[in-house]
Order: C-alpha cells, then sequence, then structure tokens
C-alpha cells in the first residue's frame, strides 16, 4: 500500500498533478540536488585554480607548484564522494517514485468496475503500468539533475564575465539560438512521442493475447494470422522509431553543435586577446574550461526535450487510468451485513452493458432463505448477468437488488461479497500452490477447514495425488489442471469461504457426469440452510434446485418445480429437448428435489 496520489485536477499541466507524489521524497530527492549542487561548484573552482596556478607558479615562479596541484587534488576527491551520495539518494528517489506509480495504478485497478474491464484490453493496461511509468520516472527524477547542471552553467558563467565581460558575451553567442531550436524540437517531438508509446501498447495487446489464448491460436492453426497481426503493429512501432530518429536526426546535431559555434569564437577571439596583451595564457585556458561547462548542460538539452516528450506523453496515458472513476462504489453512508438471512430480491431489474441492448426487462425474482433456485433460459437470456448482479459486479440501471429487504446498492461491497459467494462458469486459478488457491479467500483458514472444503467440491481425491499434494503449485491460469479439477478447486475456494449466499453460474460444466454426481451429493448437504441460486446451462444440474425458473427477453416467463414447469411451460419443454438434443444430459434423468 502506498499514500502517495496524483493531483486530481486534470486541467494542471503533468508534472504539477505528479508534484504530491514527488514531495513524499522530497528530503531524499532536495539533498541529492544539494549535493550535486555542491559537486558542481567544486569542480567550477578547478579551472580558477588552473588560471592561478600558471599565473602564479608557471610565469611568475611566485607560488609552488604543488600548492595548486594539492588543492586541485582535494577538491577532485571532495567532488567525487558529493557526487558518489548524489547519485545514490537520486537513484533510490528514481525507484522509489516508480514504485509509488506502479502501486498507485495497481490500488486503483483493483478498485474499478467491471464495466471497465469490458472496454480495455489488458496489454493496454500492462504497457502503462510499465514502460510509460519508466517513462516519467526518468524525466521527473533526471531533469532537474540537468537543470542543476544548467545552473552550474550560471555560476561558470559568472567565472567567465570576471575574466572578460566581451569574451563571456562571445562565448554565449549561440545560446539562445540552443534554446529556439530546443522548442522547435520539442514542438515536432510530442506527437511522435505519444504515437509511439500507443502502438508499444498495441504491441503488448498482441501478445497477452495470444499468450492467454495460445490453446485457441493453436487449435485453430492460426499461427500465420496472429503473426501477421503482431507483424502489422510492430510495422507500425517502427515507423514511430524511424520518425522520432528522424527528427533527432534534423534537430539534435544543431541543440549538440552550435555550443561548438561558440567555442570556436571564444578560440578565436581570446587568441586576439592574448596576443594583444590584454588577457593571460591561464586566462584563456579557464575560460575554455568554464565554456565546456557550458557546453555539457545544453548538450544535453535536446535529451532532455526527448525524455520530456515522451514523459508527457506516457503521463497522459497513465491519467487516462488514474482519472478514471469507479462506477460501483460504497455509498457515504453504507453501512456493513451481519447475521444474513439469505431473503434475495430482484425487483423490476433493467439492465444493460454499456452501450448495449437492454438485457434484462423488468425482472423479478425472490429467493426465499434457504430455498435453492435453477435458472435456465437459452443463451444469451440473461442467466449469468443475473448472477454477477447478486454480488454487485455491476449496478442496475432501473428497479433493485435486495439482500434482507436492504437494497445491494446501501451495504458495503466488502461485507456484501464477504456474504454472497460466487463460483463462475470459468474458473480462474493463481499461479500459486493449490493450498493457497482454496485458501484465497480466507487466508488464516485451518488446513482442517480447507481440506474439509476440497472434500466438499470433489477435488481432495485428485489433490492427494499429486506429487506435493496441496502444496502443489499450478501453472498460469491453473492450466496444468484439467478443466474439471480447476472447476472444484474454484467450489472449494468458495465453499470454504461458507457464504450465506451462494451463486453457481454453469459452475460443474467441466466435469464429467460421475464427478458431477459426487459434487452434487456434496452441495446438497452444504446448501442446506443456504439461499443458493444456481445458472443451469447443464441441466442435470436442475437436481439440486427446490424450484426453476425460466428466463426468456430478459424476464422471468415461468416458475415452478420442474413436474410443474415440464406441464405447463411449452419453452421449459424445449430447452430441456435443446439440451438433450446436445448430449448434455438425459431428459428423463433430471428430477426435482422435491419431486
Amino acid at each position: 500500500m502506498t499514500t502517495a496520489a496524483v493531483d486530481p485536477d486534470r486541467a494542471k499541466n503533468w508534472l504539477v498533478r505528479l508534484r504530491p507524489l514527488i514531495s513524499q521524497h522530497r528530503w531524499p530527492f532536495a539533498l541529492a540536488l544539494v549535493l550535486s549542487f555542491a559537486g558542481l561548484v567544486l569542480q567550477v573552482q578547478i579551472p580558477d585554480l588552473l588560471n592561478r596556478a600558471i599565473d602564479a607558479s608557471v610565469v611568475r615562479h611566485a607560488v609552488p607548484l604543488s600548492f595548486y596541484a594539492r588543492w586541485i587534488g582535494g577538491l577532485g576527491a571532495a567532488g567525487a564522494v558529493t557526487g558518489y551520495v548524489s547519485r545514490l539518494l537520486l537513484f533510490r528517489t528514481a525507484y522509489d517514485v516508480e514504485y509509488d506509480l506502479r502501486t498507485l495504478i495497481y490500488e486503483h485497478l483493483t478498485q474499478l468496475s467491471f464495466p471497465f474491464y469490458d472496454r480495455v484490453q489488458s496489454g493496454q493496461l500492462i504497457s502503462r503500468a510499465n514502460s510509460d511509468i519508466r517513462s516519467v520516472q526518468m524525466y521527473v527524477t533526471f531533469a532537474p539533475l540537468i537543470l542543476v547542471q544548467c545552473a552550474i552553467a550560471v555560476v561558470a558563467f559568472g567565472y567567465m564575465l570576471s575574466i572578460d565581460v566581451l569574451l563571456a558575451l562571445v562565448g554565449m553567442s549561440t545560446m539562445p539560438l540552443v534554446y529556439v531550436v530546443g522548442v522547435r524540437m520539442r514542438r515536432d517531438m510530442f506527437p511522435v512521442s505519444w504515437l509511439i508509446q500507443a502502438r508499444l501498447a498495441d504491441v503488448a495487446t498482441i501478445v497477452d493475447e495470444n499468450v492467454n489464448g495460445v490453446r485457441v491460436v493453436r487449435a485453430f492453426a492460426a499461427e500465420p494470422q496472429q503473426l501477421r497481426a503482431l507483424d502489422r503493429a510492430a510495422r507500425a512501432v517502427r515507423w514511430g522509431y524511424v520518425k522520432d530518429a528522424d527528427l533527432r536526426a534534423r534537430w539534435t546535431p544543431a541543440v549538440q553543435n552550435l555550443p561548438q559555434v561558440g567555442l570556436a569564437l571564444v578560440l578565436l577571439f581570446g587568441g586576439w586577446l592574448v596576443l594583444q596583451g590584454r588577457l593571460g595564457i591561464g586566462a584563456i585556458l579557464a575560460f575554455n574550461a568554464y565554456l565546456l561547462m557550458l557546453q555539457a548542460p545544453f548538450m544535453m538539452l535536446g535529451m532532455l526535450v526527448m525524455m520530456g516528450q515522451r514523459a508527457a506523453a506516457s503521463a497522459d496515458r497513465i491519467y487516462e487510468i488514474l482519472d478514471e472513476q469507479p462506477t460501483v462504489i460504497d455509498q457515504p453512508d453504507a453501512a456493513s451485513l451481519s447475521r444474513v438471512r439469505g431473503d434475495v430480491r430482484l425487483e423490476s431489474v433493467d439492465f444493460a452493458y454499456a452501450g448495449g441492448p437492454l438485457v434484462l426487462r423488468g425482472l423479478d425474482l425472490h429467493l426465499r432463505p434457504g430455498e435453492t433456485v435453477a435458472m435456465v433460459g437459452r443463451t444469451g437470456s440473461g442467466k449469468s448477468t443475473v448472477a454477477r448482479l447478486l454480488p454487485r459486479f455491476y449496478d442496475v440501471d432501473a428497479g433493485a437488488v435486495t439482500l434482507d429487504g436492504v437494497d445491494v446498492r446501501d451495504v458495503t461491497l466488502v461485507s456484501l461479497r464477504a456474504n454472497v459467494g460466487v463460483v463462475l462458469d470459468e474458473p480462474f486459478l493463481f499461479s500459486a500452490s493449490i493450498r493457497e488457491n482454496i485458501a484465497y479467500g480466507r487466508p488464516e483458514a485451518s488446513s482442517e477447514d480447507l481440506q474439509a472444503a476440497a472434500r466438499a467440491a470433489g477435488a481432495e481425491d485428485f489433490v492427494v495425488d499429486l506429487p506435493e499434494g496441496y502444496d502443489t503449485v499450478v501453472g498460469e491460469r491453473g492450466y496444468t489442471l484439467s478443466g474439471g479439477q480447476r472447476q472444484r478447486i474454484a467450489i472449494a475456494r468458495t465453499l470454504l469461504v461458507n457464504p450465506p449466499v451462494l451463486v453457481l453460474d454453469d459452475a460443474t460444466s467441466a466435469v464429467d457426469v460421475q464427478v458431477e454426481l459426487d459434487i452434487h451429493a456434496a452441495l446438497r448437504t452444504l446448501m442446506r440452510g443456504r439461499t443458493t441460486l444456481i445458472v443451469a446451462h447443464r441441466l442435470s444440474t436442475i437436481g439440486l434446485a427446490d424450484r426453476v425458473v425460466v428466463l426468456d427477453g430478459g424476464r422471468i416467463v415461468a416458475d415452478g418445480t420442474h413436474a410443474e414447469l415440464l406441464a405447463t411451460s411449452s419453452l421449459y419443454g424445449e430447452i430441456l429437448a435443446q439440451a438433450d438434443g446436445d448430449g448434455r444430459t438425459d431428459g428423463a434423468t433430471v428430477t426435482s428435489r422435491r419431486h
């Protein structure tokens, strides 16, 4: 967790918005800059000592040369120490800022609602949480260091003025041109920098989808098609980089070489002054050293401009995430649920996904405490949508979802989801041990409770046969296990939490008939006294229910026991016939718990 934040005012400059986060590390950051300035001040003294050494020791032989040699050596050593400490503090600050930004984005992502993830590609998020953060971090930490060096250039210019005012002005004559070129460079490079970051995110999206969907890609022999898609995205990135290189090649030589013109003018005019006897040899050597110090910041100006443009583009993309506000949030006066009985109602519910047509239209449904209800319907009728509304993954557009008579929008999300357990039709497992996956909702659960949940879900038989039992680490998304095994682990994970309201969204679709019967036998015991909604794509699960509701066109069109619906609802009979035709189950074996 981090206490860092960015300014929420979108009208402000991106750097100004980042100030609250940087201020978290202001003291080590300020100390690094002060030490860097001090080290550069020490370096500025060396040309002055060189000037004095030549005049006093080489020309007039008034002071031993070793005296100045010791001073120069001491200043060099002191500069090395301050440089080491300043860079150590600076890099630590840089990585702290990067850590805060990455943590801030991740924390914000965990708070965003499901509609956000419905429209955003994961590759875009990964890109913004990595390369974009790195671009911002490098600029906000190293730009001040370059500005410190520019401040030292002012000090060096002061020494130059003390040597000869006219010569100092000649040396600085090209610097206004450097500024003008830098402004033009900044104007041309910003859109290209933004485009590069966006196209890099497109590449990351394609790679992410191909890695996660590798089984689908290979099942359809679509590797050439995906390679062509990646090739197009990579070519777009290459075009951006080539354009960026073209702009750099056009402007950077001017930024770097204009100061060299100033050096040539100094040598020309300064040499004439030496020949005229108006300037000493030591002075001209010191002057050249100062001019070289002036060149370094201006030579880095081009790099600073390029870093700034890329950082600005990256910051805009980061702020697009941070400025996104969650739509499903706790109300200011939200209460915590306690002693839930499990009385669930959906009252005149309308719901549509963002930008889509209504999925549910005036839906009314009542689940009494301890009752198990199976919901069936054709594909796309809205069954899974109802399952997502109970734990408030989405908010209804009209009507209300209530739990024990309380609108779910009036209770805290944490307490609601602690009391409404969900097993989805696509089981997701983390790249961790089976023990950690089952205990995900209750990390403090005892081994006995964990194993009881696994037995209830029919998972213990295959878990104990694995090489390391419950400590066996599953692969990414659990793909080292079969679909049925993943589903049973997901069921065990929900059962361990022991919620008073349970939602099973086709939770046994990936297991075979025998395993499903074993799970059903355990679920019958565990569902006793628990309000359960079963979204039944697989009709054999109807046998678990007290009653069945039929969903069609976003409404409940039939409600009753299995036997009653067979006698009164032609749609229910059609659904059963369709399921039987698909080979999912034998309609004759589907029985009600009461009939």
